[in-house]
């Protein structure tokens, strides 16, 4: 895997939403309050009450019924508008892709991935595009047509009307997902030879928590060959460095029925000089009870650069107790009463390396279907679907049709392409590793040709330069905290690689982004739609 899942932490994200919640309602309740004294004068806060009592008494008098009476409404304003017609590109998509993609590798493990890869995308890249369209121009049109004029004069509300267009097109996008998934599945399982239909598979891994000694058997870290992306440290051959995998709750479950043990592996070479290229680097596996100090060698393994490799580990096999040689069992005597494993994995050719990260070596479960990777991959692209529309529909209630279509969209890049720029800032922030300081200290370093280790002069500028860089900063990182991180529902990767995609790591924290960003979004749009002019276009 070129990825490291991480399980979600459910109190901790709980905790950063409720803080960015409050500080956000804080801004918003502070900025509104001083606009309304600068123009209402004393009146401005017994206002601002009405209008949140006013909102409250909406919510309470809310009815489950107005609120599908529009939805319906919007599903059938949909489909008048044709936006059903995204069957007809998809399934033309489809048709001729077999033409461009048939016969394009003759590996059949690529060949699995790259029909995986073109029917999600496919699906993710159609879908989209038509739900943002549907969120963004529903409610401008409405106003524009003023047959929302019609509406809000019987006895609905204007948080039934957000909740409506929300619910309405979230449907009208899970039909048109629901088709496309199933008809993706069967395309895939069609198009996919025999001899690539193995590959057709979600692993379950067991990951471990991986620590290196280094060449002299001190506890350390890899080494770094040279790689900018330090993904995967290196282990020297021939010497004491050492790759170890901790591995603990081992149960039965993670053996197979006779007793074997699968371990797996994508270990990368480095040569550091030619050797012999006839063969890949070779490496070995050794198998450790913390408690007893067991260990009991697999036999020396050629690594399998760029695919996985796979040890099976009989249930029995010689090794050593207290320097005493034996037969041992994998399950009894190297598994720990408490359910703990040690792998160590080692280089045998000298002046070799052989790299690995944490997800570089797991152990093997028992595998799932393909369809149960796949369509959690098409959940994922729901979750994300869902979303787009909760954002598209709250931009609508304040703006028009094509500049709500581009404030979403714009949230859409920045939340997945730039994404892992912010994240980088807010760490450094959080860290205080910001080299050259804020904004206005990075001017100020820039103009007077100060290095960005050169300490500042002191004095009271300087310090109120500090505290205005220190506010800026803290108003970017609530902006990167309300920005959507859109890379966390691309769960392509796991099904592509032949994973199942893990719940905890991938579909928990999708559902709970799209869950955080459901009350501010019903929220800010209800008082959007309440406060604005219906008769502007």
């Amino acid at each position: 895997m070129q990825f490291d899942p991480i399980p979600f932490d459910v109190v901790a994200g709980l905790l950063t939403w409720l803080k960015v919640m409050g500080l956000s309602a804080l801004l918003v309740l502070g900025v509104s309050l001083l606009t309304l004294l600068a123009t209402h004068g004393v009146r401005g806060p017994a206002l601002l009450a009405r209008e949140i009592f006013a909102g409250l008494n909406d919510l309470a008098s809310l009815s489950p019924k107005r609120v599908w009476a529009l939805t319906q409404l919007t599903i059938r304003e949909a489909i008048r508008r044709r936006a059903l017609l995204v069957f007809v590109v998809f399934g033309v998509l489809f048709m001729f892709a077999g033409w461009f993609l048939t016969g394009a590798t003759q590996e059949s493990d690529f060949e699995a991935k790259m029909y995986t890869y073109f029917a999600l995308r496919t699906i993710s890249w159609l879908v989209l595009p038509v739900v943002l369209l549907l969120s963004c121009w529903g409610i401008p049109e409405d106003i524009r047509i003023r047959s929302l004029h019609t509406v809000v004069t019987k006895p609905v509300r204007r948080l039934e009307v957000v909740l409506g267009r929300m619910f309405g097109v979230g449907i009208i996008g899970t039909l048109v997902l629901v088709i496309m998934g199933g008809t993706g599945y069967i395309w895939i399982l069609r198009q996919v030879s025999p001899a690539g239909q193995a590959q057709l598979t979600c692993r379950q891994p067991i990951a471990g928590e991986l620590t290196f000694l280094d060449r002299e058997g001190n506890p350390g870290k890899g080494v770094n060959t040279g790689d900018l992306w330090e993904f995967r440290s290196y282990i020297e051959g021939a010497t004491k460095s050492r790759a170890i995998w901790a591995f603990s709750n081992l149960g039965p479950s993670a053996f197979r029925p006779d007793g074997t043990l699968v371990i797996e592996n994508r270990f990368l070479g480095f040569r550091a000089h030619k050797g012999d290229m006839n063969r890949s680097l070779l490496y070995r596996l050794t198998l450790v009870n913390p408690e007893t100090g067991a260990r009991a060698e697999i036999p020396i393994n050629q690594i399998n650069e760029f695919r996985n490799r796979t040890d099976e580990v009989p249930a029995e096999l010689p090794g050593t107790v207290d320097g005493v040689e034996k037969k041992l069992s994998v399950q009894k005597d190297l598994v720990s009463s408490k359910g703990q494993l040690l792998v160590e994995a080692a280089c045998v050719d000298p002046g070799q390396y052989i790299g690995m990260a944490r997800v570089d070596l797991f152990i093997r479960t028992p595998d799932n279907s393909f369809a149960s990777g796949y369509f959690k991959a098409v959940f994922g692209i729901e979750l994300m679907m869902l979303l787009i529309v909760l954002l598209g529909v709250t931009a609508s209630t304040f703006l028009k049709g094509p500049v709500a279509t581009l404030l979403t969209f714009v949230l859409f890049i920045v939340g997945d392409w730039s994404r892992e720029f912010l994240d980088k800032f807010v760490s450094s922030f959080l860290a205080n590793k910001l080299e050259g300081g804020g904004v206005l200290e990075s001017i100020y370093r820039i103009v007077m040709h100060m290095n960005p280790t050169t300490e500042l002069p002191t004095g009271p500028a300087f310090g109120a330069m500090k505290l205005i860089d220190w506010a800026v900063a803290q108003f970017v990182v609530l902006i990167s905290s309300v920005i959507p991180d859109f890379k966390t529902f691309d769960m392509t990767g796991y099904v592509i690689e032949g994973f199942d995609v893990p719940f905890m790591a991938a579909v928990l924290p999708s559902m709970a982004t799209t869950l955080a960003f459901f009350i501010p979004c019903v929220v800010l749009g209800y008082y959007s739609l309440r406060l604005r002019e219906l008769e502007a276009k």
